[in-house]
């Protein structure tokens, strides 16, 4: 009889075993999917923040060219009207053809 506890008492102990261990791998299989997910979402998010600053950066840059563009044009415009005046004041005679060939080649080299 004694034999027979024991025996019964290795099988029971045996099958609790088997469902702790079953139990257990259950829930080391919940808790690893579900950091899985937590690290997937923080890739996610790591991802979109690259993606906004790939794009505020890429508009800064258009910004940028946008603003050397405008300067750029403004600048012509304003060799256009030196050189502008300086015809009028070689036209009426305030200024030598030497004297405006001097000042146009300067106004030119520093454009």
């Amino acid at each position: 009889m004694f034999r027979g506890i024991v025996v019964g008492g290795m099988i029971a102990g045996g099958a609790t075993a088997a469902t702790v261990a079953v139990v257990g791998h259950h829930s080391a299989k919940k808790q690893f999917e579900s950091m899985q997910k937590a690290q997937q979402a923080q890739i996610n998010q790591a991802k979109a923040r690259a993606a906004q600053a790939e794009a505020q950066a890429a508009q800064a840059e258009a910004q940028a060219a946008q603003s050397a563009q405008t300067s750029q044009a403004q600048g012509k415009k304003d060799v256009i009207q030196e050189l502008e005046k300086l015809v009028n004041l070689k036209k009426q005679g305030i200024l030598s053809d030497e004297e405006f060939q001097q000042m146009k080649a300067r106004l030119l080299s520093s454009s």
